[in-house]
């Protein structure tokens, strides 16, 4: 070696920057070269970190009056006999600091190719990251790993509405994820399919290139399943060593140089991804090359289910989905250049009640991702859930990672697309029918496992060979992130949309015609529990011919209100809708009655749910007499409220002029004793100061008097006087209209004719039903 050393020497990575440094003076580096008679390719080398001859180097350092052994690159411990051990002291910080940036600027094209864009499903074409990234939350435990009972998973959606709960780690505490790395010099950073790893490993090391992030390091994105695959197997130090080259820095100890002093920001992407023949290697290459050089900031990512190594000097966390204002962040970001009202428009869409289920998609990034490039396409356009969940589970599925040519090991990789969904579907029935968001490994097992075992024999070869149930089970939460693990053996589908999805394709998936009409028959069970609702839409949205289960459900629901007094009421909606000369269909008529009856039993808002989901455009062109009669019930209704409104006698005023005004633009022969009637009662009423008193003497006979108008003039404003259980029936009757009207609404090969004959006898007495065997419920 000593030999060898007498004969050449090459400057170390440190040892160039001090050069460069010194070389300043120079105008030129050729003007050095031609000053010490030495070939420009010798000055070349010296400069670029290659050997060169020992005279050659000791004459080029002297001239630039540096000591030779602080700028030669020395084995470690070979330090010539004459040497001053105090010459070849430390690299100085600012010799270092000099490097970083140097080796930072020399990267930044390629970190930004790297990088700066991200395109994924349909995308016609790249989409630059920092017009779109929204920062996410890390959990600081893995949810999968936290010994809690089912228990306590449940009273962690005790405050979520019961019919829809969120199925999120509530209750697990939320850290940013630059604070993360931040406090973390080794970290894995964990998660589901979608949720963000390599979006977020591609923004560290933009920030870091550009000196927003861990100034003081340089950034190295590295995909592990690119380094895997590289033909020669090689260690990271020369993968790394051959990107710097790449920049154009030929010398070869500039890695080295920084990752010994710790300036490196290594960022492994996708430990999931690599073969299953190249994994144990790579492992071992990781925990070699963190061990080797501790100093420098790890991070590296992998999906949460296939992670079965220790990297015992890691910290393991976990990507939190979405909360809501993430999702808004991302929406506004994705907008802000192509269309920012079409952006508001969606995250006011998603905030909508009824739009929960879409909302809780949306808290993975890809799926939310998806969103964003429907609503591109649609613009306001109504959202076909239906059709959203299948090309959601399809990408889950199938796309996600043949689409960035990614092939897994899977311990059931023959099963096709269609026995995946049937295998899901099956369990979402199982348990959705139970009433179970969450559900037991063990469970899981059994049902996997008959599932498999009753495949006919022409499909039995697709089965695993001596398979394990288990490991399908890690396969499907590792590869598709549909079924998740909440807690140690505690597993639910990743959102509750998905597992309604899949219940409802069970029920539609029936083998045979009567097996779909019992299957139909069963889903008839649940037409009241809220619980149920989004299954029967998807139903609705999934079969072909949707007018068997519409007309079931409508059958259902003229079943519920059997009792006489309900049947009043009904009839009395019937009666009045039919003396209303309307353009629009009958049933629109009565759907408006029933709203405002309902309103004014349950003093709520008229919100007429019911009559706009049959004809939308109702209230932008109402009929006169269906515009007088809202006035007028809203003047009653007014009396049960007057007590909380700050100015009672101008909003009692204000309703009865505006009924009267209503009634004038009516033939007056019909209405002059209602527009006289209201007048007096107009005229009855104090001045402001002493409406208060006047109101707690005379409330009761005044409200009587205008009850009485409205029932003599307009037969509107009856006293049903419901008892608790004909209110409970009336509102069970109420919210399965609406949710009739809604699966209506949600199916796009339903013919005129068919929705005509399912309309007709809608929300009618029994008495006035076309034929009494459609009252019956076979």
């Amino acid at each position: 070696m000593m030999e060898r050393m007498g004969r050449s020497l090459q400057a170390s990575a440190i040892g160039i920057v001090r050069a460069n440094k010194a070389a300043l003076v120079f105008a030129r580096k050729a003007d050095l070269a031609d000053e010490l008679e030495i070939s420009r390719s010798t000055l070349q080398k010296f400069f670029s970190g290659r050997p060169i001859g020992r005279e050659n180097f000791h004459q080029i350092c002297q001239r630039l009056k540096l000591d030779w052994r602080t700028i030669a690159d020395l084995p470690n411990g070979l330090i010539e006999p004459d040497a001053d051990p105090s010459a070849c002291e430390d690299t100085s910080d600012e010799d270092l600091e000099t490097l970083v940036q140097s080796i930072k600027q020399q990267g930044r094209a390629s970190i930004q190719t790297q990088c700066s864009t991200i395109r994924v499903l349909d995308m016609s074409q790249p989409i630059a990251l920092k017009d779109i990234y929204t920062h996410i939350n890390i959990l600081e435990r893995i949810s999968g790993r936290r010994r809690i009972s089912l228990d306590e998973l449940l009273k962690g959606l005790a405050e979520e509405p019961l019919d829809r709960p969120f199925l999120r780690n509530v209750s697990e505490t939320r850290v940013d994820g630059l604070e993360a790395v931040n406090r973390f010099d080794k970290l894995i950073v964990l998660g589901r399919p979608g949720v963000g790893k390599t979006t977020f490993l591609k923004y560290l090391a933009l920030q870091c290139s550009l000196g927003e992030f861990q100034v003081q390091r340089v950034p190295m994105f590295i995909s592990i399943k690119d380094f895997a695959e590289m033909p020669k197997r090689s260690g990271l130090l020369d993968y790394i060593n051959q990107q710097i080259v790449g920049y154009g820095n030929s010398s070869l100890r500039v890695a080295d140089s920084l990752l010994q002093n710790g300036r490196m920001l290594i960022l492994l992407d996708g430990l999931d991804e690599v073969k299953g023949q190249d994994s144990k290697w790579v492992v071992q290459e990781v925990q070699r090359f963190s061990m080797q050089y501790p100093l420098n900031q790890f991070v590296m990512t992998c999906r949460i289910a296939t992670h079965e190594y220790t990297f015992e000097k890691f910290t393991e966390v976990e990507v939190a989905d979405f909360n809501q204002s993430q999702v808004s962040a991302f929406v506004h970001h994705w907008f802000a250049n192509k269309n920012p009202a079409l952006g508001d428009w969606v995250i006011e869409k998603l905030q909508l009640p009824g739009n929960r289920s879409v909302r809780e998609l949306a808290t993975n990034p890809l799926l939310l991702t998806l969103l964003c490039l429907i609503f591109e396409d649609c613009g306001e356009s109504p959202l076909n859930q239906c059709e959203l969940y299948k090309e959601g589970l399809e990408i889950l599925l199938k796309k996600w990672d043949s689409k960035r040519n990614i092939e897994r090991e899977q311990v059931y990789r023959k099963l096709s697309l269609q026995h995946k969904e049937a295998l899901l579907s099956r369990i979402a029935w199982l348990t959705f029918n139970r009433g179970d968001y969450f559900f037991g490994k063990g469970e899981l097992k059994r049902h996997i496992s008959d599932y498999l075992s009753q495949l006919s024999d022409t499909e039995a070869l697709l089965k695993p060979v001596h398979f394990d149930s288990e490991a399908v089970l890690k396969s499907i939460e590792a590869q598709h992130g549909i079924l998740v693990e909440r807690a140690r053996g505690i597993y639910s589908f990743s959102h509750l949309s998905f597992h309604e999805y899949f219940a409802a394709r069970e029920l539609v998936d029936s083998a045979t015609p009567p097996a779909l009409e019992t299957s139909l028959k069963t889903l008839m069970k649940h037409l009241n529990d809220p619980r149920w609702r989004e299954v029967f839409l998807l139903t609705a949205g999934m079969m072909h011919q949707p007018t068997q289960l519409l007309t079931l459900m409508k059958q259902q629901i003229n079943h519920l209100l059997e009792d006489f007094q309900l049947q009043q009421c009904l009839l009395w909606i019937s009666q009045k809708s039919a003396s209303i000369s309307a353009l629009y269909q009958p049933v629109v008529v009565r759907a408006f009655y029933l709203d405002l009856e309902m309103a004014r039993l349950l003093n709520s808002d008229r919100l007429l749910n019911l009559a706009l989901g049959l004809e939308s455009s109702l209230t932008r062109q109402l009929n006169p007499e269906m515009a007088l009669d809202l006035a007028l019930d809203r003047a009653l209704s007014l009396t049960s409220q007057i007590t909380n409104i700050a100015d009672p006698m101008n909003a009692m005023t204000r309703a009865l002029n505006r009924a009267i005004a209503r009634a004038d633009n009516l033939d007056p022969s019909k209405t002059s004793a209602l527009t006289d009637g209201l007048q007096q009662l107009k005229d009855q009423l104090p001045e402001p100061q002493v409406f208060s008193d006047w109101w707690h003497e005379h409330e009761q006979t005044w409200t009587e008097q205008l009850r009485m108008t409205l029932i003599s003039c307009r037969d509107l404003g009856h006293e049903w006087q419901f008892n608790p259980l004909q209110m409970q029936k009336l509102k069970q009757y109420y919210a399965a209209c609406g949710l009739l009207i809604d699966c209506l609404n949600s199916v796009t090969n339903l013919t005129l004719d068919e929705r005509v004959a399912i309309e007709q006898d809608f929300l009618q007495p029994v008495s006035q039903l076309r034929h009494r065997e459609e009252y019956e419920i076979a």
